[in-house]
């Protein structure tokens, strides 16, 4: 299976696979950004991708960035559909408390390649019985 890439910018690094059995591509950031401590911003990879037709990309957070610096992809994962043409931006948030400068050629966030789906839609009057029902958000308890 094929991803197309396409620099937009001269900055621009084609992402990569780290290592053979990675997931995620890294991506890239073109600029050099201050995130503040509290804020968003969109950074830029300078690329756009033709991906192959039933698939989608999911951008999504670095493990490294949040752990040690609080610094995460806002919308996570952000979805790139099929059809989309334009530059892949990275929302990153900074939710720790010390400012974070974003460099030029810093990897910024992770691209995963991933099948879609696409289902019927039906509306119904009643859903099936499950042992669960409609029991969420911490209805399991919490495991010491």
């Amino acid at each position: 299976m094929k991803l197309k890439i396409m620099k937009l910018n001269k900055l621009a690094i084609i992402p990569k696979y780290e290592h053979n059995d990675d997931s995620g591509l890294d991506l890239f950031s073109t600029e050099d950004v201050e995130l503040l401590p509290g804020t968003t911003q969109l950074i830029h990879t300078g690329i756009a991708i033709e991906l192959p037709q039933g698939t989608e990309a999911q951008v999504r957070p670095r493990s490294g960035l949040a752990l040690k610096y609080s610094i995460t992809v806002l919308n996570t994962p952000g979805t790139v559909d099929a059809g989309y043409r334009g530059e892949v931006g990275v929302i990153l948030i900074n939710h720790g408390k010390s400012s974070f400068q974003v460099l030029k050629g810093m990897k910024i966030a992770q691209m995963v390649i991933t099948p879609i789906i696409h289902v019927d839609v039906q509306e119904v009057e009643n859903l099936s019985e499950t042992t669960r029902g409609n029991s969420g958000f911490g209805s399991t308890g919490m495991t010491v």
